[in-house]
């Protein structure tokens, strides 16, 4: 089966649901996503949108914040035009009915701004503590309304398809994608001059991590199968507070609530932050993150806590209701007791190279979101800047492909062939898959993850070696289902991020190593390719 459109966009967040939005206006625009509209990264941001609105904010502070976090590596060009963009995205935002909380001030209604790690000032818009999920559902909304946007649920994007990959001559360009329809169980090509890669990040790649089932960096992985540039991928953000307890699955809790005073303590209860930087509990994410780190391998704890005991139960349930409720459900009262929490895999800082509006190295192809590396956020983000550069990204790539890639155009003639099972049989050892997918997670997780040593880099770059060729041997002779799809991704995902981490000869950000404790004095991005 063939589907032909003028735009076709793999995944549905922040990014994905906005570009679509806007390329809707020139042509048609097919909508792929491996679960169902919502499920995103979007949906699990709880903090909120970062964007200067305040009069005691300025652009310059913002910029100035950012690059602190990002430790030298940011590409300022691209943080100055994100930032100063972004006012009028969030606008459009608005416009689309998400609902940012407000507050009264001088008997008017203003926008409630919080603040987190890293930020001089309050400048983060939100929606109590499901920010994500009230954009998502909000653009999703519209989209679905759109009658020029076809949703493509359930259908998992398996390869970028390229004209050097058919066999011609002309320059090498994405002509669309080949994706498995789950619920039909069949393969089907969709044909575009336009392909969008918004699919989101790969802390799937990580045995603990605050991310969905969903992210397990399948952007990266085909864009790299496919010869594009991938750069940054060692910087690899993990958030400091995750939910530590046996039944809590991946729930993040927010940094906003150390914006709102909360304190860390060790596990006799004393705090330690002013230890490792002055700027305490609200210095950014790489820092806090090594530092619970240290801690907990300092005294043997499995975790440390989270202090917002300063704060009456109401204020707790009133600003963040759904980390109260669920902290509660789990038996503890975050206003009567410290919250447990451990570090986990949150956010890949790098990702497919891209332009400040989105274009890939690769014709015809363009990224934005967290599966973009747009120079944004160098070695370490700043918190709630993700957002923000979804939907600025999207405006920026939108324009730039219809100028690029003109709509009025004769696509070229190109034939693609359809998805050939030949003499797959069924998988018939499922076990193998859900054991490869385990030690994938915890080796990354032991080698790979906030502290690194050559040794360990070294030990993960063999393993991988190893399972990448079973996992190939699995695609070749096996049809193909949504699990080895993702197991495939997977281990492509961690070797780039292995292979990036070596290369790197110093500790900036959020790569650090004991081998290379310095920092080099003129850093530069690390750039990897398969061919």
């Amino acid at each position: 089966m063939h589907h032909r459109s003028d735009f076709l966009v793999i995944g549905s967040g922040i990014a994905g649901l906005s570009f679509a939005l806007k390329a809707a206006r020139h042509g048609s625009v097919a909508m792929i996503t491996k679960r169902q509209g919502i499920d995103s990264n979007t949906a699990w941001a709880q903090g909120g949108v970062a964007c200067v609105t305040a009069e005691d904010d300025s652009f310059e502070l913002h910029i100035e914040d950012t690059l602190d976090a990002g430790a030298g590596l940011c590409h300022e060009d691209v943080v100055r035009a994100i930032v100063t963009e972004g006012p009028a995205r969030i606008q459009e935002l608005i416009d689309y009915g998400v609902a940012f909380d407000r507050q009264e001030q001088n008997g008017e209604s203003v926008v409630s701004l919080g603040r987190e790690g890293g930020h001089s000032k309050r400048r983060i818009l939100h929606s109590r503590d499901t920010t994500g999920r009230e954009i998502g559902e909000k653009l999703l909304t519209a989209a679905q309304a759109e009658p020029n946007i076809t949703f493509f649920e359930h259908h998992y994007a398996i390869d970028l398809i390229t004209t050097s990959k058919l066999g011609l001559a002309s320059e090498n360009r994405c002509v669309g994608i080949y994706a498995l329809d789950e619920r039909a169980g069949e393969v089907i090509t969709f044909r575009s001059d336009r392909v969008v890669l918004a699919t989101g990040g790969c802390g799937k790649v990580y045995l603990y991590t605050s991310n969905p089932d969903v992210a397990t960096g399948d952007g990266v992985a085909m864009a790299w199968r496919a010869g594009a540039m991938i750069a940054n991928m060692e910087f690899i953000q993990f958030h400091p507070t995750v939910l530590y307890h046996p039944k809590a699955k991946s729930f993040l809790i927010s940094e906003a609530l150390r914006g709102e005073g909360g304190i860390l303590l060790d596990k006799d209860g004393r705090p330690f932050m002013a230890n490792y930087d002055e700027r305490r509990d609200l210095a950014p994410r790489d820092i806090v993150a090594r530092a619970i780190d240290t801690e907990m391998k300092r005294s043997g704890s499995r975790c440390v806590f989270l202090d917002m005991r300063h704060h009456s139960k109401s204020f707790l349930q009133d600003r963040f209701p759904h980390i109260y409720q669920t902290c509660l459900a789990h038996g503890i009262d975050a206003a009567v007791e410290p919250i447990p929490v451990v570090p986990a895999a949150h956010y890949q800082c790098g990702g497919v190279k891209t332009s400040v509006d989105g274009a890939t190295s690769l014709k015809g192809l363009y990224a934005i979101g967290e599966v973009a590396s747009t120079g944004l956020h160098g070695a370490n983000r700043l918190a709630s800047n993700s957002l923000l550069e979804g939907a600025v990204l999207a405006h920026r790539a939108s324009k730039h492909i219809v100028a690029s890639i003109p709509l009025e155009r004769s696509p070229q003639k190109v034939r693609i062939p359809a998805w050939q099972s030949g003499d797959a049989e069924d998988v018939d050892e499922l076990v193998v898959i859900y054991h490869n997918w385990d030690e994938i997670r915890r080796l990354m997780w032991d080698y790979v993850s906030i502290v690194r040593t050559d040794k360990r880099l070294q030990r993960a770059a063999t393993r991988l070696q190893n399972l990448k060729r079973e996992v190939h041997e699995f695609y070749w002779n096996f049809k193909i289902t949504a699990d080895l799809l993702e197991l495939r991704n997977l281990v492509d995902v961690a070797a780039v991020i292995v292979e990036s981490a070596r290369l790197r000869q110093e500790s900036r950000g959020l790569h650090w190593t004991l081998n290379h404790p310095n920092k080099e004095d003129s850093p530069k991005d690390t750039v990897v390719t398969r061919f």
